[in-house]
This record gives C-alpha cells, structure tokens and sequence, in this order.
C-alpha cells in the first residue's frame, strides 16, 4: 500500500504522513482509513478556528476602533476646560422667526495636518450642560423699531460673555444669523436692523464681529449649514479608515486633475418643518441637463464650497444639492388641503343643488382622518363639517395632485431641478416631521421601511377615532403626542410617504432612510454647520500667526477668507 501525504494548504513546517507500516496489523484497512479521516478533520478543524480566532481579533480591534470613534462624538460631556489656552471659542446666534438662539462652541488648537478639520464641539460648563440660551421674540418683531435690536439681544451676549474666557473675548469670532423671519421683511427693515447690530455691539462686546459676521442668511445657505453638520457629526469628513466604510466616487469641482477620487460617502438630509420641506445631498458626479434653462435654475440650488483648512487644497471641495419648497410642510400641506375641500365643495353645493359639509348631518367624509373623526373648516363665516374615513390608499390618491410634479425629466417637487440620487448607494437621514410621522404615534422611528410604514398608517388610519383617543389617555403614544397629532396623523402619513417617493422620487423599496430626533444622542443644529463653515480656514493662524505681534490682526483677517498672499501684506506671516 503507498504513503498516504498531508500538506496541501499547510504551512511545510506542517508536513507530515502516515505510513501503513506504522500502524499495527491489528488495524485492518477499513479502521486504518478511518484515523485518517479523523485526522484531516481535526487538522482542518484547527486551521478553520485559527482563521476565525485571528478575523475575530481584528475584526474586535476594527470594531473597537469605531466604537472609540463614536465615544469621541457621543461623550463631548465633560465641562470645558476653560483655564485651557488652547481652546478657542466661537459663537454663533441663531435669529429665527418664533425667537433667537444663542450656541457657544469650543475647539482645541489644530493638530497641524491640513487634511483634518477643526474639532469644533458645543461648549459645556461646569455642570456639563450645552451652553445655549433662547430669547423670544423672533428679530423681526423689531422690524419698526430697528433701534431697540441691541437691547433685545444684549441677554444672549452677556451670556456668552460670561462662559467665555475673558482673555478669549478678542479673538473669538461673534455671528448673528438670520433666517425665515427677517428673509420675510423689506430689504430696507433688514438693514435697519443689521446696521444697529453691527454699531452698537462692538461699543459693548469685545467678540470679533466684522461687518460680514451679521447677515441674513439664504435658505439654500441654511440647508448647506445643516448638511454640513449632520455629516461633521457623523464622521463623513474623515479619511477613510477602514474597508468596510461605504465611499463614493467624486469628481472634485475646480480640481485640474479630472480623475474621481474615493471618499466617504456623505449622508443626505430631508427635513419637513410646518411650513416647509427641505433636501439637500452632495452630488459627487458632474450633472448633464435636460436644456440651458434647467441648466440656469440648477446653479441657483448647486453650492460648490471648501471645508478644508487651506483654500488652495481640493480635497474637502463639495458640491451639494440644497432645494427649499414653501408651502409643502405638514401643517402648510394640510392648509392647502382644506382650502382646495372646501372650495370644490362649495362649488358642488351651489352647481348640484346640494348641502353637503354644511350640516353636522351631511359631512363631507374626509379619507385623510381617522375614521369616525369629527373636525371643521371655517372661512369666509361659513363652516364645512367633516367626518374622517380613514382611507390611507385614497388620502394619498387624493393628495398627489398636490406635488405639482411636471413630466420634464430630472425634476422633484413644483417641477423643480433635481439632479439624479444614486439610491444604491446612498444615504439619507429624515428629520422633523419625518421623524414624528414615524415615531409619535406608529413608534417606528429610526429605519424606514416603506411597506412596514404603510400598513402601520393604514391601520392607524382606520382605526375609530375613539380607540384612538382611549390609546392617548393610557399614555400609549410618545410623551410629547397631543391631540393635534392624533388627529392629523393619516394625512401627515400619506403626506410625508406621497413627498417621498413621489416628490423626491425614492423607490418603495429604498433601504436607507433613517428618520431621526438626534444624530448620536444629540440634537444637530444648523449653526454648528454654520461655524465650521465660516472658521474653516482658521489653521492658517497655526500656520503663520502664532507668536506674532500682530496675533489678533492676522486672526481677524484669516476670519475675513484673506488669501496668503493679504496676510503676508499685514504682516502675518
């Protein structure tokens, strides 16, 4: 009988074979072959443990490595050190339409590698809480008294004033920021009141505050500043680390080099308010379009811009797709609704003779309500009287007229550019509305799923408006659920689901939508976008500014986006 060999797939040190002569006659051929068996399987059996043991182990090592990571991001709790001189600080108001918002951030001196950005974090004090403050009224409350804006938000600075360093006070940048509510007044009202802003502030507060640093910012630059700070919290900036994170190929906007590079790939955002719905995603491939005026409209909702510490590098250059559609939040949406039932029904009424909505006895029966539901439309002194169906398939058939969708090609909601999503791979995070559509009332939050997320609307919707009010008063429904979302739950469902896939154009069977209150364990808001946006070329002070006499004018100038070549002629560098 012949020599029976082993090595195939060992290492030679493993090399070993068993001859017949060496077992003893005893052993007949059959128990002989058995033995061998055996064996091969405890040989292959180790082999198979030892790859496991080791792809365990650094597999372990990865996973730890993100879990670091994230505890970097998710433990910023402690109370900022502020006897560190290296910290810096920066501020940021946030001027809305119901209030204003005061933010202090903080970040410790940069680690020199020009591929990094600034490690910006919310400052905390000593309780470890955010330093954050909020004042009501809105900005434009002052719209006819211009000259008492100082006054009313003199209490934010102070606070800031207080956390902040006073040693820190000259060289920490001061932003006020404006939105929805003063884009709503004259031109003339809005600087009224910047100009009382930017006199009176410097006579009380050393924080540097240049003339560009009070301003009412665009929706399109809003949605920019809220895209940035989803995917500065999640991590999308960094270098790549690992092979199993997802990347995309991007072809770097203003780069002479025409070959694609790999990164990370970034997460888009949606976010329906009451009044609004906004998109906003990067676009890493160069577009075509459809003719020169879809071309003309796409540059107005393209933003190109460089996050990284050095304007002359490319390699955090994005080009982001940021569209705003008034009238197409929730409470807006529902607005129209009523406003077009009642209309149509009015007319009905006066063509065919008939009474319906206007008695208790013959309502107008409204499949965008629970079923059974008793509700009103007033205008005009005249009152339509609705009772709900509950007919989730119907409520959205019944709504889709009011996408305004168009058959030109490439276009979302109103018929407005949208340039193509690569749903494959992408990734995109819902917040506001879609997060209480999702999560008040169905409790699905988190990962959507579109045919889970229908059957639980269409239950809920015909469910009887008593079940429905019993489940409220034994608390069944998030703590923060009133009767007002109890009651326009199906028509925001089918609304938020209609916009979704029918607006934005997500297939039914989109896997990566994750509708969320927090990214991280913690609210992001546009502002932390807005600072790392507008100090991003700070590690230049690093750079050239340090030690300097003229410190604080270099700082200011690096603030103000000069050039190397203007803070050489200041004498920065």
């Amino acid at each position: 009988m012949g020599r029976i060999s082993i090595s195939c797939l060992f290492p030679a040190s493993w090399h070993f074979s068993i001859s017949p002569a060496g077992c003893p006659r005893i052993l007949n051929t059959h128990l002989r072959q058995i033995i061998v068996i055996s064996i091969l399987a405890a040989a292959v059996s180790l082999l198979y443990f030892s790859v496991v043991i080791i792809r365990n182990k650094y597999g372990r090592l990865s996973r730890d490595k993100k879990f670091q990571r994230y505890l970097a991001r998710v433990t910023d709790i402690e109370a900022t050190d502020t006897n560190n001189p290296n910290v810096n600080y920066g501020i940021v108001v946030d001027c809305g339409s119901s209030g204003s918002r005061i933010f202090v951030y903080c970040w410790p001196r940069h680690n020199g590698n020009p591929h990094d950005l600034l490690d910006i974090r919310q400052m905390r004090d000593k309780n470890r809480k955010p330093v954050v403050m909020k004042i009501k009224p809105g900005i434009s409350e002052f719209a006819t008294s211009p000259e008492k804006v100082s006054d009313y938000i003199s209490p934010l600075l102070n606070f800031a004033a207080e956390h902040v360093p006073r040693a820190k006070h000259k060289e920490t940048p001061l932003y006020i920021l404006c939105t929805a509510g003063m884009r709503i007044l004259p031109e003339s009202q809005q600087s009224a009141i910047l100009e009382d802003l930017l006199t009176d502030i410097p006579v009380h507060f050393d924080f540097l505050f240049s003339d560009s640093h009070a301003e009412v910012i665009s929706g399109k630059q809003e949605g920019v500043y809220a895209w940035i700070g989803i995917n500065f919290v999640l991590g999308r900036f960094e270098h790549i680390e690992d092979d199993d994170e997802a990347v995309v190929e991007v072809n770097i906007p203003g780069s002479e080099s025409s070959e694609a590079i790999l990164r990370k790939r970034t997460a888009g955002i949606l976010d329906m308010g009451g009044v609004s719905t906004q998109i906003a995603y990067e676009v890493p491939k160069t577009v075509s379009f459809a003719s020169s005026q879809q071309e003309e409209i796409a540059k107005n909702l393209l933003a190109e811009f460089n996050l990284g510490c050095d304007v002359h590098q490319t390699e955090h250059v994005y080009r982001v797709y940021v569209a705003t559609f008034l009238g197409f939040g929730g409470n807006a949406a529902r607005q129209r609704y009523e406003d077009r039932i009642f209309a149509n029904t009015i007319q009905k009424n006066r063509l065919l003779g008939k009474q319906t909505g206007l008695i208790p006895d013959t309502p107008y029966l409204d499949p965008c309500l629970p079923l059974d539901i008793k509700d009103e439309i007033q205008q005009n002194g005249q009152t339509l009287y609705l009772r709900g169906t509950g007919d989730f398939d119907l409520c959205r058939e019944t709504i889709q007229p009011f996408m305004n969708k168009t058959n030109e090609t490439q276009t979302s909601l109103n018929g407005v550019y949208q340039p193509p999503i690569h749903f494959q791979n992408s990734e995109f995070y819902g917040f506001s509305e879609f997060y209480y559509c999702t999560e008040d009332v169905l409790r699905m939050g988190g990962d959507y799923n579109a045919a889970t997320f229908t059957k639980a609307a269409k239950d809920y919707c015909a469910t009887k408006w008593s079940i429905l009010r019993e489940r409220f008063d034994r608390g069944l429904y998030a703590s923060h659920a009133d009767l007002h979302r109890l009651k326009y739950q199906c028509f925001k469902s089918a609304w938020m689901f209609e916009v979704f896939h029918r607006g934005f154009s997500f297939p039914v069977n989109y896997k990566n939508l994750k509708t969320a209150l927090q990214v991280y364990d913690k609210e992001v808001q546009w502002t932390l976008g807005a600072i790392l946006y507008r100090t991003r070329f700070l590690p230049l002070r690093y750079g050239c500014c340090v030690g300097n006499e003229n410190q604080t004018r270099c700082f200011s100038a690096v603030l103000m986006h000069r050039s190397s070549c203007e803070l050489w002629m200041l004498g920065c560098c």
